[in-house]
């Protein structure tokens, strides 16, 4: 149930920087992501966890200053100003502070709201999901302290054996012997549809990924589009969800692409870190 009437303010893009790491993300681990239409076991993950609809993943930072391109200069082809000027980063200078792995330190601005919903919304998709222990510890660090417990809850009870199952997984949330789970969701852009009076709803558009990787697999990682629209509060002097749902789509139409196999899946999500995101 995402709130989309009287949208307003915090268009942009988001920009993103490589985790100063190895290619290893925030978490130290592959992260959760996305559903797909009845194609993937996401879908029925979605239908599963409901309103809840976690399962997203995360991380570094962008620390540039928030210089602007289009202060004064003249447009690329050197013309009145009216075309395009250079590609440039923009926005407030992102946090660099971590709490329980995840940024955090937001500042208690539109664009510090879009940060948080989007390194919220990779943190929630992450593989660490999968784990009670792992995924008590991220909903701490991310949501408001008033709906630490409810979430808790209907996240246990939605983190079941059959879940586990639908997904590829073994009864206890493990990854059987000679496969590779992947979990990841990566934010394509953000948008603010209400801030005022220490809350703000933001909207992030994301990919995801979902899977087994691995010889004979019958859960193989498939992709899908979703947008999750997060309920922020300003508390603790940080922003904090206290809910979010997710949506389908919008959906590309898929491109030609070579399907890769198994074994380029697992050794691309084992090589390639993930971002943290920053308006």
């Amino acid at each position: 149930m995402s709130d989309d009437d009287d949208l307003f303010g915090g268009t942009g893009e988001t920009r993103t920087r490589l985790p100063d790491g190895d290619g290893a993300d925030g978490y130290g681990s592959a992260r959760r992501s996305a559903r797909s239409a009845g194609r993937s076991p996401s879908r029925s993950v979605i239908t599963v966890v409901g309103v809840v609809v976690l399962l997203i993943a995360a991380i570094a930072f962008a620390n540039r200053d928030g210089s602007s391109s289009d202060g004064g200069g003249e447009g690329r082809g050197g013309g009145n100003g009216t075309e395009a000027a250079p590609t440039a980063p923009t926005g407030e200078k992102p946090v660099n502070g971590k709490a329980g792995g995840i940024p955090s330190g937001y500042s208690k601005s539109e664009q510090g709201a879009q940060s948080a919903a989007a390194n919220y919304a990779v943190a929630l998709g992450s593989a660490e999901m999968f784990d009670k222990s792992r995924r008590d510890g991220i909903l701490k660090a991310i949501m408001a302290p008033s709906s630490v417990r409810r979430f808790e809850a209907e996240l246990d009870k939605a983190y079941t054996a059959d879940f586990f199952k639908n997904v590829g997984l073994n009864d206890d949330g493990s990854t059987p012997s000679g496969f590779q789970f992947v979990s990841r969701t990566s934010p394509i852009g953000t948008k603010v549809t209400e801030f005022g009076g220490g809350r703000a709803t933001v909207e992030a558009w994301c990919g995801g990924l979902l899977g087994l990787a691995g010889e004979q697999s019958t859960k193989p990682v498939t992709s899908s589009w979703f947008t999750i629209t997060m309920k922020l509060e300003w508390t603790g002097g940080d922003w904090k969800i206290t809910t979010h749902s997710q949506k389908e789509g919008p959906a590309p139409v898929p491109g030609d692409d070579r399907a890769s196999n198994s074994d380029e899946i697992a050794k691309a999500v084992e090589g390639y870190g993930g971002f943290t995101y920053a308006r």
